[in-house]
């Protein structure tokens, strides 16, 4: 469901909640790492949010005495929200899309994310050209920066399968 959080604003700002999200992106549990997004704003920015769990597959191996979230999942939590801002932006729900991870540069990581935490994903966009679009990415838990990155990715019609 696709929900307006704020009619007055010029810019409308929308929130997608899970069953929106699996119509707009192929992954699924376990490697669906967005739980729902809020202040969506059309072409520009997006805020995807990631309840982090202890009984998440990663944490069996990452490890088990002191579960710390690997920070290439939080990079791929980035760009699945990253995914989600454009594929609403362009009207790609319940199509067919694959989307390819291009780059990520200048990834740091600021603090450990751990089991408990609430991972918010803030993406905005740098720029589009064509089907390659790039973001800045910050991740914070409690409002402090966990994690940043650009992040590039190319959007192209899923081939048939027949």
């Amino acid at each position: 469901m696709v929900r307006e959080m704020d009619e007055s604003r010029q810019e409308q700002q929308l929130e997608l909640d899970h069953s929106m999200i699996v119509r707009m992106i192929p992954h699924r549990y376990p490697f669906l790492l967005v739980d729902k997004v809020v202040d969506l704003v059309v072409g520009k920015s997006a805020i995807g949010i990631k309840n982090v769990t202890v009984n998440e597959p990663h944490f069996q191996g990452h490890f088990p005495d002191q579960p710390v979230m690997p920070g290439v999942a939080i990079v791929e939590s980035m760009a699945q929200s990253a995914a989600l801002l454009v594929n609403y932006t362009e009207n790609l729900i319940d199509q067919p899309i694959n989307i390819y991870l291009l780059g990520v540069d200048d990834a740091k990581f600021r603090r450990m994310v751990v089991p408990g935490d609430v991972l918010e994903l803030h993406m905005t966009v740098l720029r589009r050209r064509g089907k390659v679009w790039r973001f800045q990415g910050n991740a914070y838990v409690d409002e402090s920066l966990a994690a940043e990155a650009v992040i590039t990715a190319l959007w192209e019609p899923a081939k048939d399968k027949s």
